[in-house]
């Protein structure tokens, strides 16, 4: 298999090739000379790797963190409308003020579901990052969150407030889709988990923001007429509005920049942030050629591009990416956890806890629990791999949602209320779970497992099958809660289950290859295995260095 993977890296690339054990005869370090010979491959890259690693905590990476960071707030800014509606559900001035009933309904299903169909037609649109660049369609969006924002804190009736749900969900989604697209392409091999993993860790530090901003004004302001749920829908303007005054003043995606005949300034931004700004280093013209390789030479995005899908499926490469793209964008909406984290006050009511301050506080408490295992995830998946992560809490999931569905029907059939106590502890087991495998690899393995020419597009297609999926579940959810109960834990405990094996056999491994490098396993017979045989070779090279 790792033949298959040599043989398909031979095809696209030089002829002329500079062996791991030639760069062990010359010595520890590649020079940048050699590298204009050197044929771009796992081992290749590997070797440099090996033997002259840039410094994580150089200056340029102390760059790239504080870069990452305001991006970050992208993230935040979905996590806190995320958690702000489940907590303002639980709110008797919000239900009171537009006629919804405390237990949910139809009209509250459509409340949270809006947001879905916001991000379905804004996942349109992402296409356009191909066009005039990355950091522009995150400023357009964040610039929109603030417009639709102003339209749901005025909101004097329920179709006005659903009409601004979907105006800030469509611009959200326009900053939510290109952030992390931005970060995995301008992020290192070795250090893109981390670094753009943790973009998805900061939707639970929105919504640690959002539960606490709704419970501190319910206990404050509760008899100040209905402050206690608008003061929280202003506070979504902040995270978008620091991002739109910053975000122009970052470097553009170096491959965006190739794409676009940019070549100097793709080299100079990765000298800056990946080298520490040694001009020198032997991976910089090995990632310039890797690059050169699959992006320069393909059209400019036009806006005929709109229609123009056929890069997704043109090939059986490109339809293997595009299965697993569309995979895990609807099971990471799809496994448990958007019915758990939007209408957890409702389950909890279910199993015998019905005060309103109690409710927010687990709230908040889900959330913390939530953004301390998905930041701790984010590294992990950068040394334990994708694979083994994902495939790992998919089985811890498959346990919890079991045993909280055993809870939940002890206490509804036999009034257990130890049953009950086990129920609320598992789902923030499960929240935890989630949080670990799932929460960090979002919206970055999809990105991860596509070509340069297909990802803005295929970053569309996650948008649009997370929003149908987060639809179905939000709108449904309610419904199925209340008419079958604790059986539809049980439902996704087997849905679970077959995402487990669907991951083991299809699932590729991505940690620690560029994202060029890629392009070389999914033109395997089995990229799966491919990808597999090739961390196994990065092993076995790193550990002849001693570095394993």
């Amino acid at each position: 298999m790792v033949d298959q993977v040599r043989k398909a890296q031979t095809s696209s690339a030089s002829k002329i090739r500079l062996s791991h054990d030639t760069m062990e005869k010359q010595g520890q370090h590649v020079a940048l000379d050699d590298v204009d010979g050197i044929e771009p491959s796992v081992e290749t890259y590997t070797a440099i790797m090996a033997t002259n690693r840039p410094n994580p905590r150089g200056s340029g990476y102390i760059k790239l963190y504080l870069l990452a960071g305001m991006i970050f707030l992208c993230s935040t800014m979905n996590g806190f409308d995320s958690s702000l509606m489940g907590s303002i559900n639980a709110l008797p001035n919000y239900t009171g003020y537009f006629g919804l009933p405390s237990d949910g309904n139809a009209s509250t299903g459509i409340v949270f579901a809006i947001f879905q169909v916001g991000q379905m037609c804004g996942a349109l649109f992402i296409w356009m990052t191909d066009w005039y660049g990355r950091t522009w369609h995150i400023f357009f969006g964040c610039l929109g969150v603030c417009i639709g924002t102003i339209i749901t804190a005025l909101s004097t009736n329920l179709s006005m407030f659903i009409g601004g749900r979907f105006v800030l969900s469509f611009f959200a989604t326009c900053a939510h889709t290109a952030a992390p697209l931005y970060l995995v392409e301008i992020s290192p091999a070795a250090y893109r988990g981390t670094i753009a993993g943790a973009y998805n860790t900061f939707y639970n530090v929105g919504s640690i923001l959002a539960t606490s901003s709704v419970y501190a004004c319910h206990l404050h302001l509760v008899d100040r007429g209905d402050l206690d749920w608008r003061i929280p829908l202003w506070l979504q303007m902040v995270c978008p509005g620091m991002v739109c005054f910053f975000i122009k003043f970052f470097p553009e995606s170096p491959r965006y920049l190739i794409a676009n005949d940019q070549h100097e300034k793709a080299r100079e931004i990765i000298t800056k942030y990946h080298t520490n700004g040694d001009a020198n280093h032997p991976l910089i013209t090995l990632q310039m050629k890797e690059m050169l390789g699959t992006v320069q030479g393909t059209d400019k995005a036009t806006w005929k591009d709109l229609v123009d899908l056929k890069v997704l499926v043109e090939t059986r490469s490109s339809r293997y990416r595009l299965m697993l793209n569309v995979a895990f964008s609807w099971f990471g909406q799809f496994s448990g956890n958007n019915i758990i984290s939007y209408y957890l006050p409702l389950m909890l009511s279910g199993v015998g806890i019905t005060d309103t301050n109690t409710k927010l506080i687990l709230n908040i408490v889900y959330s913390v629990i939530g953004w301390v295992f998905s930041v701790a995830g984010a590294r992990l998946h950068d040394i334990v791999g994708r694979r083994k992560m994902l495939m790992g809490s998919t089985f811890g999931m498959i346990i919890c949602l079991a045993l909280v569905a055993a809870g939940a029907a002890g206490k509804v059939v036999y009034g257990n209320s130890a049953a009950a106590t086990m129920s609320i502890v598992f789902i923030f087991v499960f929240g935890a779970v989630f949080a670990t495998g799932y929460t960090p690899m979002q919206p970055i393995y999809p990105a991860e497992v596509v070509s340069n020419k297909m990802r803005a597009k295929a970053m569309g297609t996650f948008k649009l099958t997370a929003g149908a999926a987060g639809f179905l579940n939000t709108f449904v959810g309610p419904i199925a809660l209340s008419s079958i109960g604790y059986w539809f834990y049980v439902f996704f405990a087997f849905w679970d289950t077959l995402e487990l094996a669907f991951m083991y056999f299809f699932f590729v491994e991505t940690k620690g290859l560029t994202l060029e490098e890629l392009d070389a396993i999914f033109e395997a017979d089995n990229p799966r295995k491919a990808s597999v045989q090739a961390k196994e070779l990065q092993k076995r090279i790193m550990g002849e260095k001693g570095l394993a």
